[in-house]
């Protein structure tokens, strides 16, 4: 009786619940982080591929298309994690940077972000070409998606893209954030990555704020805070041009 009432009063309290439920996950994917990777995979990351195999099984659960949302219990999380939440927070971050910080950068601070984000997404086209999408607008929301799993879903969103492609988007985000993460330490004695200006550069051209960021953490602490500025920025950045310039290029070379 007691469980059914608890029940009831998650179920009419949809939003609320979805808030504390995504709490405890992204909790309990910074606590896998710290003790099991020893904080080599960033929490976000890890917190994503949660989100995403939640939602798969959600999905073949239920036989829906909502994922975990086709659960009666997590319906709020079908509107906490739909376009609206999404973009305000998106916003929120932007509004959050500095424009004298990438200023400090230089014109190659600027540049790396720009290329960053054009070389990223050319290399997503391509792996979608290959994989068999021909329509310009499949082509650049998991382009944009190889930018980073923000810039995905806002493309595919703004240009209409079918809800597999979005989700494919993120995916591919998610990957290139966790390969970033796992591969800065790395390579980071290779590439002169030992110095505010090049992790400037570094987080421009990659991107991927969580990815740079974990990654410049296991690298070294002290140069996270440059390279995940123009990350920061390269976010915004990919929003304005990947549905815009870039799905117009696409469309028309397809």
């Amino acid at each position: 009786m007691i469980l059914e009432s608890l029940l009831a009063v998650l179920e009419k309290n949809s939003l609320i619940t979805a808030f504390a439920f995504v709490g405890i996950l992204v909790w309990l994917s910074y606590e896998i982080s710290t003790r099991l990777t020893g904080g080599h995979i960033h929490g976000s990351a890890i917190a994503i591929a949660l989100g995403l195999v939640l939602a798969y099984v959600g999905g073949r659960l239920t036989g829906g298309q909502q994922g975990l949302a086709d659960f009666s219990l997590f319906a709020g999380v079908g509107i906490l994690g739909g376009a609206m939440f999404r973009d305000f927070a998106i916003v929120a971050t932007a509004f959050g940077a500095e424009l004298e910080a990438l200023k400090k950068a230089g014109l190659v601070g600027a540049a790396s972000v720009v290329i960053g984000v054009v070389l990223s997404f050319v290399v997503g086209a391509i792996v979608a070409v290959a994989f068999g999408y021909s329509d310009a607008v499949s082509i650049s929301t998991i382009g944009a998606g190889a930018a980073t799993y923000i810039v995905g879903p806002v493309t595919g969103t703004a240009l209409g893209a079918d809800s597999g492609v979005i989700a494919l988007s993120v995916a591919a985000g998610l990957t290139k954030s966790v390969l970033v993460m796992i591969g800065t330490p790395f390579i980071a004695p290779h590439i002169g990555l030992n110095n505010p200006h090049a992790a400037l550069i570094y987080g421009g051209l990659m991107g991927t704020t969580s990815g740079v960021a974990g990654g410049l953490a296991a690298t070294d602490p002290k140069l996270v805070p440059y390279g995940a500025m123009t990350a920061t920025f390269y976010t915004g950045v990919g929003c304005l041009l990947a549905p815009s310039v870039l799905f117009l290029m696409v469309r028309s070379i397809v």
